[in-house]
């Protein structure tokens, strides 16, 4: 208690002092503060504290990207990732896009290639977004939990854009998935591990090291091939970009069954 009122007026102080300085002098200021800390510790305890408040500013840069991008992350337009799905569905196809999100991929998808697009999310909120800002003729959208109630198929394409990080058991999930959408492809994305050298140091100092702390895991090349095997899938077209792996990959067994999404 006594610890947190300090913090407090701390803060408080802080606060009040630089009130009247420039951004820049604010920048400068806590940069210097910052570094005088980092480097009063042990190496491995100033990487600590240097690494936990980048963690701690990635969020903020999230949430203000996407006020800047006027409700969307500028990562959209950055990456240009939309096109990587949409360049891979045709017209006419049925498209299962699980993990929806907000909609903007599954409305864009339904938009430029003239598919018919189901978007499912675990958030109803999520949903309700999709519905109001990213609404199509050829997108419908539903809160099904995809690892619990089945999703009837076919379906000519799965996307599954940032989705198989954030499930543990991703094998039965990806079989369970194929037996019910029965698509020709799958069409996705995940983080890769090896994307910044400070990402296995973070590992090894024992401190959170995950782009998001809901990851289940975060693929080098060689546990995405793994993966994909044991899940009886055949990778048809890989890339990496922008920290992700960007992959096609098709069933390489015919599976057929009632045990769905």
């Amino acid at each position: 208690m006594e610890s947190t009122m300090m913090f407090r007026e701390a803060k408080k102080l802080l606060s009040d002092m630089t009130d009247k300085l420039s951004d820049a002098e604010l920048q400068r200021l806590l940069f210097e503060v910052a570094k005088e800390r980092a480097e009063s510790l042990p190496p491995a305890e100033g990487l600590r504290f240097l690494f936990a408040l980048d963690a701690d500013l990635y969020p903020v840069q999230g949430w203000l990207s996407v006020a800047y991008g006027g409700g969307l992350h500028t990562k959209h337009r950055h990456t240009r990732y939309h096109d990587f799905f949409v360049d891979r569905v045709r017209a006419g196809e049925r498209v299962l896009d699980i993990g929806c999100g907000n909609g903007a991929l599954s409305s864009d998808v339904a938009e430029r290639s003239g598919a018919q697009v189901v978007g499912i999310d675990l958030s109803s909120e999520n949903i309700a977004t999709a519905r109001s800002l990213h609404s199509h003729p050829r997108a419908s959208y539903q809160v099904p939990d995809v690892l619990v109630h089945p999703l009837q198929g076919p379906f000519d394409v799965v996307i599954l854009s940032n989705v198989l990080e954030h499930i543990e058991q991703r094998v039965e999930f990806l079989r369970r998935m194929v037996a019910a959408a029965v698509p020709a492809r799958i069409v996705l994305r995940v983080p890769v591990f090896e994307r910044d050298w400070r990402v296995p140091l973070k590992k090894e100092l024992g401190i959170e090291y995950r782009l998001d702390p809901t990851h289940f895991t975060e693929y080098t090349l060689e546990s995405f091939r793994d993966e994909m095997a044991s899940a009886d899938l055949e990778i048809t077209h890989q890339e990496a970009l922008w920290s992700e792996i960007w992959a096609e990959v098709r069933p390489s067994l015919t599976v057929s069954g009632t045990n769905g999404v």
